[in-house]
């Protein structure tokens, strides 16, 4: 077992005060947006096995069977696939989707062999990976997730009252769901000049002045969005999403073509070991419409909302249709709970103090923001812990 060392991001978006309250840490008034647990190149974590801190990742290069285990080499190859966090949003994130894995080596080839440099900012694909993720709150979370019903959604728009939206709720009522969709996307992200500004600042103004009659919240959700992005055509296109708010121990797993946007909040997020992001919007970043358009899935659905049930064992298992990732939930208040050896796994101490204990008699002790990682030939460990909430992060082999 390795205590792990982690590095947090400071993104603009980042509240500054969750992540300090989760460490037990003075807040120092500067966001923090994401505390990385992982072996990711871009922040990996550190641990010490008494020779000095090393990057996880370089420990698990050095033997990548001993680390992952012989069926998750075999499975994964020999990088930890998956990346484990949390994520603390004081101000909304950047509308976005992410390929299939199809798309993500196809897209980065053609990067690679038009010599794209890897850090060009108009660069869409990092690398040949897809990014499935999920998100489970630890405290309320707000987002925006999946499109909406094109008849809800120009409901919604017309409810507004702002005339240039007009032509948009005609395609929404008129047009088949996808088509709709399709077509309402690429023309507010197409949108540019004087007439595109003052439509965004006439919706910013319209969903400000209603979000506090609207019984939902909803309005409210898009009106913090208007606040921080009141010129970005990508305030249309969210107009598009669904609004969600998920309590704590709820979860979304976000697949391929799904957009979405956080919008404030704090939980524990787990993806593929990928940087692969196409932009809808809400950002001063790249947004490759025509690239967008092709990896987006068109298809309007209601967010499909987590909430895991205890197995015999005591785990709470949030189910997704992916292996490269598993994450549950432990609060083993009234007896020790088995965690099976054989692959990584990154335990994360969300509340109270866990104790873990090895069989060769080794133990290590997370309290409150703590994790460690469990490397896979270290074999069963004993957890334990009454008022403790720990978060397993492995494989699925």
């Amino acid at each position: 077992m390795d205590r792990l060392r982690n590095a947090v991001r400071p993104y603009a978006w980042g509240s500054a005060t969750a992540i300090p309250a989760l460490l037990g840490q003075v807040p120092t008034g500067e966001p923090q947006a994401e505390l990385w647990m992982g072996a990711h190149p871009g922040d990996p974590s550190r641990i010490d096995r008494g020779d000095g801190p090393r990057s996880l990742a370089d420990v698990i290069a050095a033997d990548p069977r001993a680390e992952l285990g012989a069926a998750a080499v075999a499975k994964f190859g020999t990088e930890l696939p998956f990346l484990f966090k949390v994520l603390a949003a004081g101000l909304p994130l950047s509308m976005q989707a992410h390929p299939t894995l199809d798309q993500a080596r196809a897209g980065f080839a053609d990067e690679e062999a038009r010599g794209v440099p890897l850090d060009a900012p108009h660069r869409n694909y990092r690398d040949a990976n897809h990014k499935p993720e999920l998100i489970c709150a630890l405290d309320e979370f707000e987002g925006l997730c999946g499109f909406r019903a094109p008849a809800a959604t120009a409901d919604l728009m017309a409810s507004l009252g702002v005339p240039a939206l007009d032509p948009l709720i005609d395609v929404l009522r008129a047009k088949p769901e996808s088509e709709a969709l399709r077509e309402v996307l690429a023309t507010v992200l197409s949108m540019t000049g004087p007439e595109a500004e003052h439509t965004v600042t006439e919706v910013a103004r319209a969903l400000t002045a209603a979000a506090p009659g609207d019984p939902t919240g909803a309005l409210a959700g898009y009106a913090f969005a208007a606040a921080e992005h009141p010129s970005d055509t990508g305030l249309l296109a969210a107009l598009l999403l669904n609004h969600v708010v998920l309590q704590p121990g709820e979860a979304l797993y976000l697949g391929a073509g799904v957009p979405h946007a956080y919008l404030r909040g704090t939980g524990v997020e787990i993806m593929a070991n990928s940087d692969n992001v196409l932009r809808c919007g809400l950002t001063p970043k790249h947004v490759d419409v025509p690239e967008l358009l092709r990896v987006v899935d068109f298809e309007a659905a209601a967010p499909q909302v987590l909430r895991p049930e205890a197995d015999a064992t005591g785990e709470r298992l949030y189910p997704v249709p992916i292996d490269e990732f598993r994450i549950s939930r432990y609060e083993p208040a009234d007896r020790p709970v088995e965690l099976a050896g054989g692959a990584p796994q990154i335990l994360l101490c969300t509340e109270g103090t866990a104790f873990l204990a090895a069989a060769d008699g080794t133990g290590l002790t997370l309290a409150r923001g703590e994790s460690a990682f469990l490397p896979a030939e270290g074999g069963p460990v004993e957890l334990r812990g009454a008022g403790a909430t720990v978060f397993r992060a492995t494989v699925t082999l």
